[in-house]
């Protein structure tokens, strides 16, 4: 099974920038297809951003567009997202998920990180 492991989470002022990382080892990291999702206190899991196994594909939530990136770097085994002008209702725990599948649901994903939090003050 795929190891997923996120870093770069913390405390933001409405505006500003954070960059988070997903660390893989285990599985053939280039054979996956990685997702970010977030969840917020109260709310279900929500997709946020999808990057394709050779990166040549991204998709992303409505919410989001023009705000986050992501992108991956296949000799360190790490995908990214960056999230510039962050609004308070982006305030979540952040998660990357692999999946063999191109797909934005949660559920069709089978390798989960711990989360990291993030969370944006107005």
């Amino acid at each position: 099974q795929l190891q997923l492991v996120e870093s770069g989470g913390g405390l933001v002022q409405a505006g500003g920038s954070l960059r988070l990382s997903c660390a893989a080892s285990g599985r053939t990291f280039s054979n996956y297809h990685v997702g970010w999702f977030r969840q917020a206190p109260g709310k279900e899991r929500a997709f946020v951003a999808l990057i394709s196994w050779m990166g040549r594909s991204t998709t992303y939530a409505e919410v989001v567009k023009g705000r986050f990136t992501v992108s991956r770097d296949s000799a360190r085994n790490t995908v990214y997202l960056q999230m510039n002008n962050l609004r308070p209702e982006d305030t979540a725990v952040y998660y990357c998920a692999g999946s063999r599948v191109f797909i934005t649901t949660a559920g069709a994903y089978d390798s989960w990180g711990q989360g990291t939090q993030v969370t944006v003050s107005s």
